[in-house]
């Protein structure tokens, strides 16, 4: 999908969390293709950086480039049981309040419960166990 991003970020590769519009955004001329087509809280990368410059009132360097987006893979813990490479899922994280090293693989961010997404990879078991004694995988998902 096509967006804009700020010219001093825009570059093959990089990921960035679309956090919705600034005010500033909604009388800009430019906002049904800079924001309307990304999902706020959402994660995208950069497949291509196009040559077009258009001039942005929020970015740093005041202009923005025209940047070919995807949703981008996301690292996560599931349940073990789940994790075979190349199948669907339905992404719920667990029931857990547990403040451990875990967390940020378990409720990653860009991920929201009852996304459907596709495992891409099965990257193995965690290096920390689960405080809760769950049997986990980490995966890559796309959404």
């Amino acid at each position: 999908m096509i967006t804009l991003i700020g010219k001093n970020l825009a570059e093959r590769g990089i990921r960035f969390m679309h956090y919705g519009a600034a005010s500033q955004c909604e009388k800009c001329r430019f906002k049904t293709t800079c924001i309307e087509s990304l999902e706020e809280g959402r994660i995208y990368r950069v497949k291509e950086v196009k040559i077009t410059e258009h001039p942005c009132m929020i970015h740093d360097g005041g202009k923005v480039k025209v940047v070919d987006v995807d949703r981008a893979v996301i690292k996560a813990a599931i349940d073990s049981k789940r994790a075979f490479e190349g199948s669907n899922i339905v992404f719920n994280p667990p029931e857990c309040d547990e403040d451990c090293s875990l967390r940020e693989l378990c409720f990653p961010e860009g991920l929201y419960p009852d996304d459907k997404c596709k495992i891409v990879k099965k990257m193995g078991k965690p290096v920390d166990k689960c405080a809760k004694g769950l049997n986990l995988t980490v995966v890559m998902l796309k959404y």
